[in-house]
């Protein structure tokens, strides 16, 4: 008698048992935490309050959609250049409270729209949001989100110096060690470890950098060990609403393109477990509305704009754990450790190279889940219209992205972010293509 083989993985209303539950946390919490610290970094907010307001604002929107929607809430790069255009700090700078509050009330405005959408798509149901954001653009702008952040990847994970247009070889090592071990411990090691495979895939290059004499546990413990974050509160500031709350609408495609993904990953593991199918792609109305109380929520304790994170669902493809309890544990585990100041020192001390080694394969993952989204929807890669579209949105995407300095692209005096700008081209030029294209397909069919 042959023996059935178990398929191994958390659908997003099954929980595992607890010391799993906080294994799967800690590495979705690591996961998240390099780019969401660095959205701080660069726009002059505090990290713990950035930090415990990712916490609060997964919870928020964990709660919001009755966890039938897995998602990770963490800081949003689209918004980067709006909110230092109201903070002006450069790389490490905090911002003064009085300019951080006035970003919120922007932030909050953004959460706004957001939520506007939702209730839109709600009201006019799915062949509404499908004829504006179709796969040909959700697809394509997923494929921009994650090459886009290959450089990143590739450039921290090589300690590359722009001054002196060095890299070190020692964190090449570390990048390159930690790289192959996530990516042969997801491929070859199955239950459990199976699971956890990034999470050891970075212990194994935070083992190897700890070797070369890149940590120093000299700073872990410095410092008080429990201090609160620092809260801002919102200051209302037409400057800052003109500057950021258009934004939400270019994030609009980045949110629906990433729960698309997901209802891809979670139906080929339902199907495989024989369970029925799970409707999230049909959730876009609330995944929208969600994602805008995420942004309010943040914003009243002082933490930037956010978005669901592609990191975060590309470790849950890897690793087939789709638990919304999983994710709601890292929330809590977030704002634990923005109060505990040993514990986010040791977070800290994990070398840049060590997780964008890992990054390299995550941010690659998120590029493949823009194919499968146009695979998965069977797009016409033959079709004119349809390459038309892809075309401009890789073009604009990537080219602004490694073209111009910080990703913005200038435009007659105007300084555009290149994938909210893919975005949005990519939006305008499928409807304006699409004009017509009906009655040609019904003469066709007739035909």
């Amino acid at each position: 008698m042959l023996k059935k083989n178990t398929v191994i993985g958390y659908l997003p209303d099954e929980t595992p048992s607890w010391g799993k539950l906080l294994l799967f946390a800690l590495q979705q919490m690591l996961v998240m935490f390099p780019a969401t610290v660095l959205v701080a970094l660069l726009t002059g907010f505090h990290v713990s309050t950035t930090i415990f307001a990712s916490g609060v604002a997964t919870l928020s929107f964990l709660f919001i959609t009755k966890g039938k929607i897995p998602l990770y809430y963490g800081s949003s790069f689209s918004y980067i250049a709006a909110i230092v255009s109201i903070t002006g700090v450069s790389f490490g700078q905090l911002a003064p409270d009085n300019l951080i509050s006035q970003a919120q009330f922007g932030i909050i405005c953004s959460g706004l729209i957001s939520i506007l959408a939702g209730v839109i798509v709600n009201k006019f149901g799915m062949e509404v949001i499908e004829k504006v954001l179709p796969a040909t653009v959700t697809g394509s702008i997923a494929m921009v989100i994650g090459i886009a952040l290959a450089g990143t990847a590739i450039t921290n994970a090589s300690g590359y110096n722009a001054a002196a247009g060095t890299t070190s070889s020692n964190a090449w090592i570390a990048a390159i060690v930690t790289l192959l071990a996530t990516i042969i411990f997801s491929v070859y090691l199955k239950g459990v470890f199976g699971q956890i495979s990034i999470l050891l895939g970075i212990l194994v290059g935070y083992g190897v950098s700890i070797a070369l004499g890149m940590v120093d546990f000299s700073t872990i413990f410095s410092g008080s060990v429990v201090t609160a974050p620092h809260f801002t509160f919102p200051k209302f500031s037409w400057t800052a609403i003109l500057a950021i709350m258009p934004i939400a609408i270019a994030t609009i495609p980045e949110s629906t393109a990433h729960l698309f993904q997901l209802d891809i990953y979670v139906n080929d593991l339902a199907k495989k477990k024989g369970k029925g199918k799970y409707k999230i792609a049909d959730k876009l109305g609330l995944n929208l509305i969600g994602d805008g109380v995420g942004d309010i929520v943040s914003s009243l304790f002082g933490g930037p704009a956010g978005t669901n994170y592609g990191e975060n669902i590309s470790t849950m493809a890897i690793t087939k754990n789709f638990s919304s309890m999983v994710l709601g544990a890292a929330a809590v585990m977030a704002i634990i450790l923005s109060f505990f100041t040993p514990l986010a020192n040791v977070i800290n001390s994990v070398p840049s190279a060590v997780i964008n080694g890992a990054c390299i394969y995550l941010f690659g993952v998120i590029g493949a889940q823009g194919v499968a989204i146009m695979i998965n929807k069977k797009v016409d890669l033959f079709n004119a219209k349809n390459l038309a579209v892809i075309a401009v949105i890789l073009v604009i995407g990537l080219g602004g992205t490694y073209g111009f300095a910080g990703g913005m692209i200038p435009v007659f005096g105007a300084q555009l972010p290149a994938i909210a700008t893919a975005s949005i081209v990519g939006i305008v030029l499928n409807m304006i293509l699409s004009i017509g294209k009906k009655n040609e397909e019904s003469e066709e069919i007739a035909e």
